[in-house]
């Protein structure tokens, strides 16, 4: 009996302008990526010459363009030669991308909305047991060669049953992925909107520990408050002085999402005036941020390199969600487009 196969798919070429950024560690398989493309590796963490990029993108004129959260001026996306059909961004925000310029040359933009959504939670849970528990306190002092907590304990600690958290853009799919963790440690759930509920069919809406209330309230009631809403231009710069000085001063503000959600300069002064207990970003307005900036010194605010996305496991799932959606393409289907 004969078999019937598919006819092989067409092996369109790509470039990953900035792949380091992604296998920074080599461990990554791209294996499934050169199966379905013609795939060149720009093995580079980021660059940010706008002439440079042109030329890369020149010089191999791609079908496919992929791109990890990698700035892309409007003057790049101008110059982009007719080849391009394709941009995929190996992540979830895409605001480093002119999507309407994309869309006027014809260009589809898709993006990976949920491959990280247990991966960013598990941070945002990191952050509030540290900070229940003093634990970046406590660490700082013994690397200063301070045991005085060994004889006088020195930090409030508590625990988490019974303490709110509140979640600016919690009822979005990370949002909901940190609920799914912080409800069995016994935390009350605080979710601002603006129509005062969850959406219809959202697999909370109906719990009695998962309240909807207005942003001030969020602020002013919340023992935590993560930031997991998308980075654009209604929550730039959305979380300020105004709102920090809302909070309790034993509350704890976590950002895991986009740095430029909160109004850095405004946070630091508030840091500096001890305003709230504490700070905890996995993202900064700039990554890293610039050597001078005073929030590398203050001792109420812990930094991370917006590690969130990074744990092997999340880059191998990023990788092959890349594949899907560039296999789509490849069939004449589009998935995850945002443009």
């Amino acid at each position: 009996m004969a078999f019937l196969t598919s006819p092989a798919l067409r092996r369109p070429t790509a470039l990953f302008l900035n792949s380091k950024r992604l296998n920074f560690d080599n461990k990554l398989d791209f294996s499934r990526l050169f199966a379905l493309t013609e795939l060149t590796c720009n093995q580079v963490d980021n660059i940010t010459s706008t002439e440079e990029i042109i030329d890369i993108i020149k010089k191999n004129e791609p079908e496919i363009l992929i791109t990890k959260e990698m700035q892309l001026p409007v003057k790049v996306m101008e110059s982009f030669p007719s080849s391009i059909k394709l941009l995929c961004e190996a992540g979830t925000g895409f605001n480093n991308i002119p999507t309407l310029i994309a869309r006027s040359k014809h260009i589809d933009v898709c993006n990976i909305p949920t491959y990280s959504n247990e991966s960013v939670a598990h941070m945002v849970i990191t952050y509030i047991l540290n900070f229940a528990a003093a634990i970046f306190n406590q660490a700082r002092m013994l690397h200063q060669q301070d045991r005085t907590n060994f004889k006088v304990f020195q930090h409030p600690i508590y625990e988490i049953g019974g303490k709110n958290l509140g979640l600016i853009g919690g009822s979005g799919t990370i949002g909901t992925a940190v609920v799914d963790i912080a409800l069995p440690l016994g935390m009350n759930i605080l979710i601002s909107s603006r129509s005062g509920r969850l959406p219809s069919g959202h697999k909370y809406e109906n719990n009695p520990r998962v309240k909807v209330v207005t942003r001030d309230e969020l602020f002013k009631e919340s023992d935590f408050v993560s930031i997991n809403c998308p980075l654009n231009a209604e929550t730039r710069h959305s979380v300020g002085e105004r709102e920090v000085r809302l909070m309790k001063p034993t509350s704890f503000l976590i950002n895991t999402a986009r740095g430029a959600i909160i109004n850095e300069a405004e946070l630091i002064k508030c840091m500096k005036e001890n305003v709230i207990a504490g700070a905890g970003l996995d993202t900064q307005e700039a990554e890293p941020p610039a050597e001078d900036s005073e929030i590398w010194n203050l001792e109420n605010v812990f930094l991370t390199p917006h590690i969130g996305w990074r744990r092997l496991e999340t880059r191998q799932r990023l990788v092959d969600m890349t594949a899907d959606n560039i296999e789509a393409y490849i069939k004449g289907e589009k998935i995850n487009v945002v443009n």
